[in-house]
C-alpha cells in the first residue's frame, strides 16, 4: 500500500473498483451512516447499545467534528462511485502515560473477503506509524482496534494481523424499569440524595479515584466531566460530610426510552455497605420517573469488585461483549 505524506492511502491498481478517498465532510454522513446500517445484521449490532449501535448521519457529524484533522484521519472506500466502508483514526493518552492510537473500521458485508479490508487496516496502520513520528511518542505508543465479539470476520484480520485482546467491555440490559428490586438496609451515617453543582468536583473526584489501579483507562479532566454534566439523575451516597459514592445516570439523548448507568462507583473504604445497590436502585428510580423503560450499562470483565453479580442482582442481563485489541506502534 502506497503511503503518501502520511495518509496512507491505497493505490487503485491494487485493489480494481475500489478507491480510497478522504473524507469530505457534510455531503459523506448519510452515506457513512448507510455502510453502518448495512453492517449490522451481519455483525450482529445492538441498535441500543450505549457502547456501539447503529448511528445516525447527525451522530457521525458529530463524532466527525470531535476528530482531530477529521479529513486526514478518516477514509473512506469507494466501489464504483457509491461508499461501501470506511475507517477513523483517534487517539489519546492513558493514566499509566502510554498513547494509544485506535482505528476503526467497517465495510459492508459484499465486499468482504475481496482485499479491501486488509487494506483498510494497512491504510490505518500505516497512518497510525506516521503520526506517532509526527507527535515524538515512539516509545509509548501502541496500535489499538476495537471489534465486537460478533464480528466474526473483523476479529480474525486483527488476530492474523498480529493484534491481541486486552480487554473487554460487556454490555447489560434491564428490560423494563417497572420490575425493580428492593435494597437493603443501610448504616445509619449513610444518606443519599441529588447531586448539586456545588458537588460536581467530588463526584467527578469519586469516580477518577475508582479508577485508580485500573489498566487501560483514559485521563479523565474536571472540565471533560463538566461539559458532558446532566446531573438530573444523578445520585450520590455520603458518610457524614464525606461523599462515599456516585451513581451518574442519564437518558440517551437520541432514544429517550432508554436510560444509561454511565458510572457507578464506591469508595474503597466504603464497599460492602450496600451502597452500590441503593445508589443504583435509586439511579434507575429516577430514570423511570423521567420516561425511560429500559436500562443500560457497560463493564469491564476485569472489574475486581464483582461488579456483575450486583448488576445481575438487580435483573440486568448480558448483551453484545466489546473487545479491545493492541499491537507494538
Amino acid at each position: 500500500m502506497d503511503v503518501n505524506s502520511g495518509s496512507g492511502l491505497a493505490s487503485p491498481e491494487q485493489l480494481p473498483g475500489y478507491e480510497f478517498r478522504p473524507y469530505r465532510g457534510h455531503g459523506d454522513h448519510d452515506a457513512m451512516a448507510a455502510v453502518r446500517l448495512g453492517c449490522a445484521q451481519q455483525d450482529r449490532t445492538d441498535a441500543h447499545s450505549v457502547v456501539e449501535g447503529i448511528p445516525t448521519a447527525a451522530e457521525i457529524a458529530e463524532a466527525s467534528a470531535g476528530l482531530d484533522d477529521p479529513s486526514r484521519n478518516q477514509v473512506l472506500v469507494e466501489h464504483n462511485g457509491g461508499v461501501v466502508g470506511y475507517a477513523t483514526i483517534r487517539w489519546w493518552q492513558e493514566r499509566d502515560g502510554t498513547w494509544l492510537y485506535l482505528h476503526r473500521g467497517y465495510l459492508l458485508p459484499e465486499h468482504r473477503g475481496q482485499g479491501v479490508g486488509s487494506a483498510m487496516l494497512d491504510w490505518a496502520e500505516s497512518r497510525i506509524r506516521w503520526l506517532v513520528r509526527q507527535h515524538g511518542t515512539t516509545r509509548m505508543s501502541v496500535i489499538g482496534a476495537n471489534a465486537m465479539a460478533s464480528e466474526r470476520e473483523a476479529t480474525a484480520l486483527l488476530l492474523e494481523a498480529g493484534y491481541r485482546r486486552v480487554f473487554s467491555l460487556v454490555e447489560l440490559e434491564l428490560p423494563d424499569l417497572q420490575q425493580l428490586a428492593d435494597g437493603g438496609p443501610l448504616p445509619a451515617t449513610i444518606r443519599i440524595g441529588a447531586v448539586e453543582p456545588g458537588n460536581y468536583r467530588a463526584a467527578w473526584k469519586a469516580v477518577v479515584d475508582s479508577y485508580a489501579d485500573a489498566a487501560f483507562t483514559q485521563e479523565w479532566a474536571f472540565e471533560s466531566f463538566l461539559a458532558t454534566a446532566d446531573s438530573t439523575c444523578w445520585r450520590a451516597a455520603w458518610d457524614g460530610e464525606n461523599m462515599a459514592g456516585v451513581a451518574l445516570c442519564s437518558i440517551r439523548r437520541n432514544d429517550p426510552a432508554v436510560g444509561e448507568v454511565e458510572e457507578l462507583s464506591v469508595r474503597a473504604q466504603s464497599r460492602r455497605l450496600g451502597l452500590g445497590r441503593a445508589l443504583l436502585l435509586d439511579g434507575l428510580r429516577c430514570l423511570r420517573e423521567h420516561g425511560a423503560r429500559t436500562a443500560r450499562l457497560y463493564t469491564g470483565t476485569a472489574n475486581p469488585y464483582r461488579s456483575y453479580e450486583l448488576y445481575e442482582s438487580v435483573g440486568f442481563r448480558r448483551q453484545n461483549e466489546y473487545v479491545r485489541y493492541r499491537k507494538p506502534a
